[in-house]
């Protein structure tokens, strides 16, 4: 069910400032108008010109009350044609949008119309009377007229702002002959400034048509009344111009600030109808893919860790590897083949769960990354793809935190745990369509082996015991245990485990 446009937030305040500005402009022009072809611009003498005076006020003020009847009539049908989509309760398709961003033009159009309607009408009621005090009056409202329209349409283009917020959201609509900030700029001086201009210029030339008939000092009030309307005028067109042109400027300005301290939700809101609106559209489709991008980077980085997707986006990717001192850290579950038989599967969910949450904390807190999840146990590497110090260290206080961690956090489960450290191969291994990265050598072979022997010890955690020559002050933390022959191996192995 389709809402009532006045119950449409803030719906009232643009029809209500839309019609108090646009009433207000064109009641000034009309009094700016009477003001000019009565008081200020020199006009040919005629008789009775008091009487003459009278009527035309009178005549103002009938044509002001069927302009503005006329004029609420007309803009009460654009207006409806503009609110259409929100009556219905339904976004705003391309030709909803279309019309959001003409209806300043239209607005144009319908009083440029009056107003040369005005110009015809006070012209010949003129004219009957003498011919160039008609041409001088029909002047006077066509100018005034083209300076009131100027300034009506700036108003209405301001006024819709938030319908066309509403409208645009989405994007601007193709098929669209978008206006150039420059043709607005242009559009807002000629009939602002430009006009009242040439009034000065046409006052002048009267001026020198009835020499006989124009004192110096009718002149010289008449120059400055126009020359004050012509800098209020103008000063009024060009705020107006400026600030529509300064506003979407000002919002993307922000917008990229926010985006460069990290918020890509930034977005701007479109509500231009010049290229500054495809530009505001433009930014919003960019942050559209940066967050895509940032969203596939961070799913990239959970599936192959943080380290190899910098350097897959960094330096692209490419099948193949490289030897590299490494790491191994290597993590089982005990019963594992029990643990999902006696429990429901929810329950083994949440119980991995929690002891993944756990393994995963503690490598990354010494600056390692998870290599693979086997099912129930996980590989950790240090040193590969990028080179890291002291990579038995920062292994062997991983696997004797994690020990610790998961004895007090996960103590429904138990986990062996074993550490090595050499020379392995770490690169891309696969396919073009589809690879992997991945450790391979004599260092995850051992961790594993390892992880068999520590599920024998008290603390579950088992080293090769050559790591702790390299290991600093974390060696005071482990002692050594009795070699012994690991599967796969035919010497001992030099064993240690956390004190």
């Amino acid at each position: 069910m389709s809402r009532r446009p006045d119950r449409i937030p803030g719906l009232w305040r643009v029809r209500l400032t839309l019609a108090v500005g646009l009433l207000l402009t064109n009641l000034v022009g009309a009094v700016v108008v009477y003001t000019l072809a009565a008081l200020v611009v020199p006009l040919p003498q005629v008789p009775d010109d008091r009487l003459l005076r009278l009527q035309n006020l009178v005549l103002t003020g009938v044509y002001v009350v069927l302009a503005v009847l006329v004029g609420v009539a007309r803009g009460l049908g654009f207006t409806r044609r503009l609110t259409g989509w929100l009556r219905e309760g339904r976004p705003p398709d391309e030709r909803d949008k279309r019309t959001v961003l003409r209806t300043p033009g239209r607005f144009f159009l319908m009083q440029a119309g009056l107003w040369g309607l005005a110009a015809v009408g006070f012209g010949l009621f003129n004219a009957a009377t003498s011919v160039p005090l008609g041409l001088i009056v029909a002047g006077i409202v066509a100018l005034a007229g083209l300076s009131t329209c100027a300034v009506a349409y700036l108003v209405t283009e301001r006024a819709i702002r938030p319908m066309a917020r509403h409208a645009l959201a989405g994007g601007v609509p193709s098929r669209l002959g978008i206006r150039t900030v420059a043709l607005r700029s242009i559009f807002a001086w000629l009939l602002g400034s430009g006009v009242t201009a040439l009034g000065v210029v046409l006052a002048g030339i009267t001026g020198l048509a009835l020499a006989d008939q124009v004192t110096a000092t009718q002149l010289a009030i008449t120059m400055v009344a126009l020359g004050s309307t012509t800098f209020l005028v103008g000063a009024v067109t060009t705020t107006l111009a400026a600030r529509a042109t300064s506003d979407p400027v000002r919002a993307l300005r922000k917008a990229v600030g926010e985006v460069g301290r990290g918020n890509l939700d930034a977005e701007v809101v479109i509500y231009d109808g010049t290229e500054l609106g495809i530009l505001q559209a433009g930014f919003n489709d960019m942050l559209h893919g940066l967050r895509e991008r940032e969203r596939i980077r961070d799913l990239f980085g959970r599936h192959v860790g943080d380290d190899v997707a910098r350097t897959a986006l960094d330096s692209g990717v490419r099948l193949g590897g490289e030897t590299r001192e490494v790491a191994v850290l290597f993590v089982d579950i005990i019963g594992s083949t029990s643990l999902a038989t006696e429990r429901p599967p929810e329950e083994v969910v949440r119980l991995l769960n929690r002891f993944f949450d756990v393994v995963i904390d503690v490598v990354h807190a010494h600056d390692g990354w998870i290599n693979k999840f086997q099912g129930d146990a996980a590989l950790a590497i240090w040193g590969a793809p990028v080179p890291l110090p002291r990579t038995e260290a920062a292994a062997l206080a991983a696997a004797r935190v994690l020990g610790e961690r998961l004895r007090d956090d996960v103590p429904e489960l138990e986990a062996g745990i074993g550490v090595s450290a050499g020379r392995a191969v770490a690169g891309n291994v696969g396919a073009a369509e589809r690879y992997e990265y991945t450790v391979i050598g004599d260092p995850v072979n051992e961790a594993a082996r390892l992880t068999e022997l520590a599920k024998q010890v008290p603390r579950r955690v088992v080293a090769r015991s050559t790591l702790l020559e390299a290991a600093g002050g974390e060696a005071d933390r482990w002692e050594g245990l009795e070699p012994l022959v690991v599967r796969g191996r035919s010497e001992p192995t030099p064993l240690a485990t956390p004190r």
